[in-house]
């Protein structure tokens, strides 16, 4: 294949294109086994749904973060976990709001989860503000998302037990068979393939173009990466189901703020680009505080997701130079 192909802009955003659509097929494929493997083996249902599946959705940004510290390009994790967190809630929740109903939850957000969800933010935000981000700073992310985890099955628990009897896991067991374990191997195989030539072609685009890194990761990689939490959201929107539409934001940006910035850092240091601390970072921090302002009453309109959406097209705009 000629050189110049390998230096040819259109050839590699074709591969970015292609390898991000493998990379979010397999953590699908990847996510629906390792469910079936834990219904199987007794695991009950709501605890499946806020482990593997919470882990699940996130599992492109996460993967995709470890190949960048691994492939000598940490710029592309701060990028990644800021721009997924501005797209989960400008983004999904705006469009979510408005093609389907009106999102509602009975649930007291107040209490816990928002609290949560704000504190992870203001918490990363603080992390990286200095300009540099510590292999200590990366354990306490990992504690934070141990404890949020034991938080979310504790919860699934108390649901659990309100829940009509018999609606576990027995009554949903089924065979497992031989296909599902190796569906799990192939598409964890296909997860790091993809993965890396995602940020393989990141890092190639952002030399052609001369264009940082972080920018690709805060724009591109992490609408990319946010595909799955998209689907999901709206899906259920449309279905009326407002609580998995807004808890997957809200359980989607804690990952990203603790597991996604902690674990990659176990592999090797993670840069903290000085573009992604000014404009980016900010409104990072203003729209998770507008979120928490906007879900306090338990319900976002058409019109409060009509305005995150403003708020992400002004955000791809400014950071492109396009306004």
């Amino acid at each position: 294949m000629p050189d110049s192909l390998f230096s040819n802009a259109p050839f590699w955003t074709a591969v970015f294109i292609f390898s991000l659509i493998v990379l979010l097929k397999s953590s699908q494929y990847f996510t629906e086994s390792a469910e079936r493997i834990g219904v199987y083996f007794g695991i009950p249902q709501f605890i499946v749904g806020v482990t593997i599946i919470a882990i699940g959705t996130s599992l492109p940004e996460l993967v995709s973060s470890i190949i960048a510290v691994l492939e000598d390009s940490s710029e592309i994790v701060i990028g990644n976990v800021v721009g997924s967190n501005i797209a989960n809630i400008c983004l999904i929740i705006g469009v979510a709001a408005v093609v389907g109903k009106e999102l509602t939850t009975k649930y007291d957000l107040i209490s816990v989860d928002l609290p949560l969800f704000a504190g992870s933010s203001f918490l990363f935000a603080l992390m990286i503000w200095d300009g540099r981000f510590s292999f200590g700073e990366a354990l306490l992310c990992i504690v934070g998302i141990v404890l949020y985890m034991f938080y979310a099955v504790s919860v699934g628990r108390e649901q659990g037990k309100r829940a009509v009897t018999g609606a576990g896991a027995g009554g949903e067991r089924r065979a497992l068979g031989w296909t599902i374990p190796v569906v799990l191997t192939l598409s964890a195989g296909f997860i790091y393939l993809s993965a890396k030539y995602t940020v393989e072609s990141v890092v190639r685009i952002s030399e052609i173009l001369n264009v940082g890194k972080e920018i690709i990761a805060v724009s591109a990689v992490a609408l990319g990466t946010s595909l799955p939490e998209l689907s999901v959201s709206v899906t259920a929107a449309r279905k009326g189901k407002s609580e998995l539409a807004i808890g997957n934001v809200l359980g989607s940006n804690i990952f990203n703020s603790f597991a996604v910035m902690g674990i990659p850092a176990l592999f090797g240091a993670v840069v903290v680009p000085p573009s992604i601390l000014g404009f980016s970072l900010q409104l990072m921090l203003m729209v998770t505080v507008l979120y928490v302002f906007i879900a306090q009453d338990k319900k976002i309109t058409k019109w409060e997701g009509g305005l995150f959406l403003l708020i992400y097209c002004f955000f791809i705009g400014r950071i492109f130079n396009l306004l």
